[in-house]
């Protein structure tokens, strides 16, 4: 959410009044959208990076205030944890050779404030998870002095009535307690915005949920968390309990979480900031002086500051943003799927993939949430988190399929002419469009190479696990400052080895020669575009919500 407060006592009427201000901003917001007040030609794109900071032997630094003193920068900014900063990367036109710039900007940007940040014996991290974070890290004296998170946890466990539990079955088991929100910031993402006009939002929010999953599946960087090895991206499950403002009896009553992949297609971006009002009960209820209809009958567009606040305290994997700028407003898709890492180069590399994606899906003559549920794509999302590239994930006209393989043979063209849409050059486009199919090809994303690397570093050395993860993450950090992409950085591991880490979904083998093909299934080199068997949904079956989605609950 991003804005600062002052320490507030919250009351009844507190609450009675932001919820009218909302409404009226909705009255507002929707006024705006039927007298075309948006720009309605945008291209721009930005994104936001959030690191983790460690010492100098790669354990957990809490000292975000004194490296935020030393980089004295203002697109720098504290989060959540005192181990954690972010950078806000400036908006600009997605055309042209936009990538190479920006790549330079950032590794820049970086460079220079992790050079300034060692002055205070920290360094900066792009990792999904810091491995060596243990549960004696993430407490309530450890959340950055900034009030609005004090504020903002207090009002959590204030609905939430008790500890948080974190309980996550993966490779291995984590049952956790905790008494703040601070495991939260264990969760360090990339987020992409897209700026995008009215008539075509639904559509590249739609398109986004869709390919939550492949995202996640390619970009997976969290195998680790308290020392236990979880899911590839544990991150996705972790910041959907750690924010959790229901106790079980709210859970069984199906009160949605505030983390939420959603429960249905849009056909309008009114749909979620009016989700979002009759849902969910303000956290903040703070309100400001400005009254949206006076502003609009004055001819300015407004803040709709409550509006704003109130989204910004729902945690949408792909979240509506409402903004203002040179008192012009637009729209904004920003994803949230993505860790952050492991290099610059792998950064740019999913975003142009999801920016050529998402843009051809939104655009397609065939919308593509027309062919597959709401919930298969939630399924989805899960499905990836748990077993990065080795996932079985859902597309239409394929069934299921692994995601490298659903990458390569049907999703990269795709992409492909999406990036030639936003007018990207082609250069830009085969450099970063090759990371991410040598990744497949390789099947090494930031997860994999960290779980091998560990494995690597027990079995070879007789390490035990803490101090597996501290050198492991030492090595991390070498490879990040080199931005040689993920796909490219070693283990003393044999490929069959790799692959056994890693470990296949559901007994899958990791190499499509080796598959045993099931009836019906894609056969090895045949293109999964040339695959029409003729389901809707799971060959066939309608197994996770009616084809098309109707509002059903999202399978969490």
């Amino acid at each position: 959410m991003g804005r600062d407060i002052q320490a507030i006592k919250i009351t009844g009427e507190d609450r009675r009044k932001y919820r009218d201000k909302v409404r009226r901003s909705l009255d507002a917001f929707a006024r705006m959208l039927r007298e075309h007040w948006f720009d309605e030609n945008p291209s721009m794109v930005g994104q936001e990076i959030e690191l983790n900071l460690t010492d100098d032997r790669g354990m957990p630094s809490m000292r975000n205030a004194e490296a935020l003193d030393a980089i004295a920068d203002p697109a720098w900014a504290t989060e959540v944890g005192q181990f954690n900063l972010e950078i806000n990367v400036p908006p600009r036109q997605l055309g042209g050779d936009a990538f190479g710039g920006l790549e330079d900007e950032i590794r820049a940007d970086m460079n220079a404030a992790d050079g300034k940040a060692r002055t205070v014996g920290t360094h900066l991290v792009m990792i999904g998870i810091l491995p060596t974070l243990t549960e004696q890290d993430v407490h309530e004296s450890s959340m950055s002095a900034n009030e609005r998170y004090k504020v903002l946890n207090e009002q959590i466990f204030a609905a939430r009535g008790e500890d948080m539990r974190i309980s996550i079955d993966g490779g291995e088991q984590l049952l956790a307690f905790c008494e703040s929100i601070t495991p939260e910031a264990a969760c360090t993402s990339v987020q992409l915005h897209t700026q995008v006009s009215p008539d075509g939002f639904a559509n590249y929010w739609n398109a986004a949920q869709a390919i939550a999953g492949v995202q996640v599946a390619l970009g997976a960087n969290s195998p680790f968390l308290f020392g236990k090895q979880l899911w590839h991206e544990t991150r996705i499950t972790l910041f959907e309990q750690a924010t959790d403002t229901r106790p079980d009896e709210l859970k069984e009553q199906g009160v949605r979480p505030r983390v939420w992949f959603g429960e249905s297609w849009i056909t309008s971006v009114f749909d979620l900031f009016e989700e979002n009002l009759r849902y969910f009960p303000a956290l903040l209820p703070i309100c400001e002086e400005e009254d949206p209809l006076a502003a609009l009958d004055a001819g300015v567009s407004p803040q709709l500051a409550e509006m704003s606040l109130h989204n910004g305290t729902i945690y949408r994997w792909n979240r509506p943003v409402y903004g203002v700028v040179d008192g012009t407003p637009h729209l904004r898709v920003e994803n949230r799927v993505l860790p952050a890492g492991p290099t610059i180069a792998d950064v740019m590399a999913n975003a142009a993939f999801y920016y050529g994606l998402v843009r051809y899906l939104a655009e397609a003559q065939r919308p593509i949430w027309t062919q597959m549920s709401f919930a298969t794509a939630a399924e989805n999302l899960h499905e990836a988190a748990r077993h990065g590239l080795g996932a079985q994930l859902y597309w239409p006209g394929v069934g299921d399929t692994p995601a490298d393989e659903l990458i390569l043979r049907r999703l990269l063209p795709l992409a492909r002419e999406g990036l030639a849409r936003w007018d990207v050059s082609q250069a830009d486009a085969d450099r970063l469009l090759g990371i991410v199919e040598q990744r497949c090809l390789t099947s090494q994303t930031g997860a994999a190479w960290q779980i091998a690397m560990v494995a690597e570093l027990s079995q070879r050395d007789g390490l035990d696990r803490p101090e597996a993860l501290r050198q492991m993450t030492q090595r991390y950090i070498e490879h990040m400052h080199s931005n040689e992409p993920v796909h490219t950085w070693s283990v003393e591991l044999g490929r069959g080895d790799l692959a056994a880490l890693t470990g296949p979904a559901r007994g899958d083998e990791r190499h499509a020669s080796a598959r045993q093909r099931q009836p019906g299934q894609p056969q090895p080199g045949q293109p999964l575009a040339q695959y029409h068997p003729g389901q809707h949904d799971r060959a066939g079956r309608v197994e996770r919500g009616q084809h098309g989605g109707n509002g059903q609950e999202a399978v969490v």
